[in-house]
C-alpha cells in the first residue's frame, strides 16, 4: 500500500468541528478520503451538519476539560486538529480553560499514541505588550509542544471568510456608520487570510509529512493597515467613502464596548479582539508557500468572495456556531435544571386551515430578516438593551433565512431543538436573571385544521427573575398573540380560532 493511500485510510480527529473552521475543514477531509471523528461539546449540533451523515464520520461528544472525555475521542485516531478555543460569552477565564485543555491534550496524546497534533494559532511577538487573547494562543502552542507527540503549529492573523467573527466586525463597522470615531490600532499594520487559504494549509499539513514538529506563518500577500482594510471592504460593498477619524484617548476597552454596539459580536468576545488589534500581526517568514503551494487570495478577492457568499446565502460556517449548546433533556420544564423552584409557563393556541408545510415554513423564517411577526420594534429594543447590558444583541441575525439547525444563532436566541416540520425549541441568550424557553408546535386536527402552540417557559434566578417576569408579563398578551397572527398571515391560512391562552 502507498503512503498516501495509508493515509488516506487513517482516522483523523477534529476537535472543535462545528468551529468556525472546524465546520468547514470536515468536508474538505472527507472530500480527501480520511475518515473523519468530528467532536464537539453537542452532538446535537454535529448531527446537524450537511456532511454528519457521511459513511466515513463518526460524531463524538468531547469535553476537551476532562482528560476521560478527550481519551475517548482520541483513541484510535492518527492525528488531531487542535481547533478548540474557549473564547465564548459562558466562559470567565478563557485563558485557564484553554491552558488546562492544552495540558490535558498533551497528555491524552501520549496515553493514546497519536502521531500528530495539528494546531491554528495566531501571529503576534510574544512580548509584554501581547494581548492576553494572542497571548493564551501562543501559549496553547508552547503547552502542546511540551509533550512527546510532534505538534505543526499555524499561526494566522485576521482570517477573511463570510461568517467568521474578525470579518463581522469589520462588516458592521464600516456598514453601519459613514462616519467612525476609532482608536489609533488602526494604523496597525496586518496580514489577512483568505479562509479557503487557511482549509488548505491546514489539509496539505496532513498530506505533507515534512511539517511535522514545525511552526509556520500564514498570511496573503498584502500587508495592510486596519483602515485599509476598511476602505477596501467599503469599495468592494459599494458603500462609498467612509470618514475615519482615529483619536489617541480610544482604548480597547472603550473599541470593544462600540463593537458590541455596533455589531452582533458580544463583548465578551469583542474585548480580546479588540485588544489583539493592537499588536502588529505580520509573517515573519513564508516557508509553507514552498511545502505546500497555492494561489493567495488578495485581500480585495477575499472580501469580494466572502460578500457573495453572504448575498447568496451561501455561509458555510458562522462564528456564532462556536460554543456550547446544553442538552435538550437539561432544557426542558420538570428536568433537573428546572426542579426546586417556581416555573413560569405562557402557553396560547391558535386554530388555522391549511397545510401543515405552509406553517412550518412560516415559524422557521422567524428572526432574522424576516423579524418576529409583530411588533418588530419593540424586539429591537429589547436588543439594543441587552446590548448596552453586555449581551449578544439582537443583531446576529441567522446563518440561513429559511432553514435552521440545532445549535444556530436566532437573534437573541439559540436553536435548541428542530423537529420538523412539527416542533421548534429556542433557548434565550440575552441577558435575562433566569433561564427562558420559547417553543412551538403544531398539531393536525380534523377537517384539515392546524392547531399552533406557542409556550414560554422561564424559572427565575432569585428576586430579580421574579421581577424581571412580572414586569414584562403584561406585554406578552400583546406581543405572543400578535406573533401568533403574524405567523398565521405569512402561512397564507386563515384563522379559525384564536389566539386563546391556557392556563
Amino acid at each position: 500500500m502507498e503512503p498516501n493511500e495509508r493515509m488516506s485510510r487513517t482516522t483523523i480527529l477534529v476537535l472543535g468541528a462545528t468551529g468556525y473552521v472546524g465546520g468547514r475543514l470536515v468536508p474538505r477531509l472527507l472530500q480527501a478520503g480520511y475518515r473523519v471523528r468530528a467532536a464537539s461539546r453537542s452532538t446535537q449540533k454535529l448531527k446537524s451538519r450537511n456532511w454528519a451523515s457521511d459513511p466515513n464520520v463518526e460524531l463524538c461528544s468531547v469535553d476537551v476539560t476532562n482528560v476521560a472525555s478527550l481519551q475517548k475521542a482520541a483513541e484510535g485516531c492518527h492525528a488531531v486538529y487542535y481547533l478548540v478555543h474557549s473564547m465564548d460569552p459562558t466562559t470567565k477565564d478563557f485563558a485557564e480553560t484553554d491552558r488546562l485543555a492544552a495540558h490535558n491534550m498533551v497528555q491524552v496524546a501520549e496515553q493514546v499514541g497519536l502521531e500528530r497534533i495539528i494546531y491554528l494559532s495566531g501571529l503576534g511577538e510574544d512580548d509584554a505588550d501581547l494581548s492576553e487573547h494572542l497571548k493564551s494562543r501562543t501559549e496553547v502552542a508552547r503547552i502542546l509542544t511540551t509533550g512527546g507527540v510532534p505538534v505543526t503549529v499555524l499561526r494566522a492573523a485576521m482570517i477573511i471568510g463570510s461568517g467568521s467573527a474578525s470579518f463581522e466586525i469589520l462588516r458592521y463597522l464600516v456598514d453601519r456608520l459613514p462616519v467612525m470615531i476609532t482608536p489609533k490600532w488602526l494604523s496597525t499594520p496586518c496580514q489577512p487570510i483568505a479562509i479557503r487559504n487557511v482549509l488548505n494549509y491546514l489539509l496539505g499539513c496532513l498530506q505533507h509529512p515534512e511539517t511535522t514538529g514545525q511552526t509556520y506563518d500564514i498570511g496573503g500577500h498584502d500587508i495592510l493597515t486596519y483602515r485599509e482594510l476598511m476602505e477596501i471592504y467599503s469599495d468592494e460593498a459599494g458603500l462609498g467613502r467612509r470618514w475615519i477619524i482615529p483619536i489617541p484617548f480610544f482604548t480597547p476597552k472603550l473599541s470593544s464596548y462600540w463593537i458590541n454596539l455596533v455589531t452582533p459580536v458580544s463583548a465578551s468576545i469583542a474585548r480580546p479582539l479588540a485588544e489583539g488589534l493592537r499588536n502588529p500581526v505580520v509573517c515573519a517568514e513564508s516557508r509553507i508557500l514552498d511545502i505546500i503551494p497555492q494561489e493567495l487570495l488578495s485581500t480585495r478577492d477575499a472580501i469580494r468572495l466572502a460578500l457573495d457568499n453572504i448575498l447568496g446565502q451561501n455561509v458555510e460556517s458562522h462564528w456564532t456556531d462556536a460554543g456550547f449548546l446544553p442538552p435538550v433533556e437539561t432544557r426542558y420544564p420538570g428536568d433537573p435544571d428546572w426542579a426546586g423552584g417556581t416555573i413560569f409557563k405562557d402557553h396560547r393556541l391558535i386554530e388555522v386551515e391549511g397545510s401543515v408545510e405552509d406553517l412550518w415554513h412560516a415559524i422557521v423564517r422567524i428572526g432574522g430578516q424576516t423579524g418576529w411577526y409583530y411588533g418588530d420594534w419593540l424586539w429591537a429594543l429589547r436588543g439594543l438593551l441587552d446590548k448596552l447590558f453586555g449581551g449578544v444583541g439582537s443583531h446576529r441575525g441567522r446563518r440561513h433565512p429559511e432553514r435552521v439547525y440545532p445549535g444556530d444563532a436566532l437573534d437573541f436566541w439559540r436553536v435548541l431543538n428542530v423537529d420538523a416540520p412539527q416542533r421548534l425549541r429556542l433557548l434565550a441568550e440575552m441577558k435575562v436573571p433566569g433561564l427562558a424557553v420559547l417553543e412551538f408546535n403544531i398539531t393536525p386536527l380534523e377537517n384539515g385544521r392546524l392547531e399552533l402552540a406557542q409556550t414560554a417557559w422561564f424559572a427565575p434566578r432569585g428576586l430579580s427573575g421574579l421581577l424581571y417576569w412580572y414586569a414584562v408579563a403584561p406585554l406578552h398578551d400583546l406581543i405572543f398573540n400578535g406573533m401568533l397572527r403574524g405567523i398565521a398571515k405569512a402561512s397564507h391560512h386563515p384563522i379559525i380560532k384564536g389566539p386563546v391562552r391556557m392556563d
